[in-house]
């Protein structure tokens, strides 16, 4: 068939954003705050990615051993969602081996409203359910095609901000990224309720899991590293989703629906167990929570060894504060910062390698797989979102390149979002 069409324009902006995740929601607020007419486009019906489609809702670290690394928007944002009675901060003494102590956990509905709430006071332009189609770089700025419920159509934007996850803006756009072929695995959130733990026995849980296995209803790590008692210990269904790096259309529905195939599994080899009768699932997430896709081949790379003798950038723009955290179907690979070390994120590693009005921010940062799993945290991506919003709309100023930005103009103006910037 010759298929046809003409795309309408919709506008000019001075920065575009795709993808309100972690990252991109800042990104937007960032780049408006700084002076930029913004447009923010993302796949699903509300702002936040992760922390709210996937019920990722405790994001961390902003702390670093006992002082505050990372604050702008994104603190403000947690700070709104305290005073509403949607956040429970913890006390922030920080310890390695329970770094997960010092998240923070929020109200997914209230993260929501007040996430919208910054957006429309900052003057971003938002659409939900929409998606980016195609791009095309030139010398003075992007244009993109994106589809939404009325088709295509297109848009141009001096600077553009890639924060969709898995560097897809970046890939459309013909710069490099990579992937290893077994990424980190996914897992769907859940929530389940309907049984009193006193009365269920562990070793019988066990046995029945053991023999469940063996005569392959179950798979050996349908739950997370092979242990159902925590998983009623924790309320959640824990899983380990194999994940080839989610990287398109065909990917992402194999990833979802094996999500909910091995969670209904599990539901009935739980429900099978004397105690468990009137188990229910509370809640599931819409999507799964990604930890690992592409990265951008960057102008500079964060390497594990860099991360964790927290190298000073000349270019850094932000903290981060986390251990490398790699997970497999077996385990947690963990390894941890030394007292007093906090890690940095430079300005080159979201710079597409030889792009030109591009700029990234999340965990498609540069780096490589070890220190990735340290920097694709959400607290984390929320400061690069920052200072990539920052930036973008000072380069939507100029007629430059991204790369070639004073660093110190990008601080400057992260200074005025009240940013905590490494000098």
């Amino acid at each position: 068939m010759d298929f046809q069409t003409n795309i309408p324009f919709r506008g000019q902006w001075d920065v575009v954003v795709v993808g309100a995740g972690t990252a991109g929601v800042f990104a937007a607020i960032s780049a408006a705050r700084t002076g930029a007419k913004t447009l923010l486009i993302e796949k699903n019906g509300m702002p936040g990615g992760t922390m709210t489609a996937a019920n990722v809702n405790f994001p961390g670290l902003f702390f670093a051993w006992g002082k505050q690394i990372i604050d702008g928007p994104c603190w403000e944002a947690i700070k709104r969602c305290e005073a509403l009675g949607g956040a429970v901060i913890p006390r922030m003494q920080y310890k390695p081996e329970r770094h997960w102590h010092e998240q923070i956990l929020l109200n997914r509905f209230l993260y929501t409203a007040v996430l919208e709430q910054l957006l429309a006071e900052a003057g971003v332009t938002v659409l939900l359910h929409t998606m980016l189609s195609a791009a095309e770089e030139t010398d003075d700025g992007i244009t993109v095609i994106c589809t939404g419920k009325e088709g295509l159509w297109a848009a141009s934007g001096a600077a553009l901000v890639d924060a969709t996850g898995d560097a897809d803006a970046t890939g459309m756009l013909g710069y490099r990224r990579e992937a290893r072929a077994a990424c980190q695995p996914a897992t769907l959130m859940n929530h389940i309720r309907g049984y009193s733990i006193a009365q269920i026995d562990r070793d019988t849980v066990m046995r029945l899991h053991r023999e469940a296995v063996a005569a392959g209803t179950l798979q050996p790590f349908d739950f997370q590293y092979g242990d159902p008692y925590g998983t009623l210990v924790n309320e959640t269904i824990k899983m380990h989703i194999p994940c080839a790096g989610a990287a398109d259309s065909t990917a992402k529905t194999t990833l979802e629906q094996t999500a909910r195939a091995t969670m209904l599994r599990m539901y009935r080899f739980l429900k099978s167990i004397p105690g468990l009768e009137q188990l229910e699932v509370d809640s599931v997430a819409e999507e799964c929570g990604v930890r690992e896709s592409y990265r951008i081949i960057g102008e500079k790379q964060i390497t594990a060894q860099d991360y964790l003798r927290g190298t000073v950038y000349d270019d850094a723009v932000c903290y981060c504060f986390y251990p490398i955290d790699l997970h497999t179907e077996e385990g947690i690979s963990q390894q941890f910062l030394k007292e007093g070390v906090v890690p940095a994120i430079p300005y080159g590693a979201l710079i597409p390698k030889n792009s030109k009005r591009i700029i990234a921010a999340g965990r498609c940062a540069a780096g490589d797989a070890e220190a990735n799993s340290a920097y694709r945290v959400q607290a984390a991506c929320m400061a690069m979102g920052q200072a990539a919003g920052a930036a973008a709309a000072l380069l939507s100023k100029t007629a430059g390149r991204a790369i070639d930005l004073p660093i110190q103009n990008i601080r400057t103006a992260l200074h005025a979002l009240g940013a905590i910037v490494p000098e």
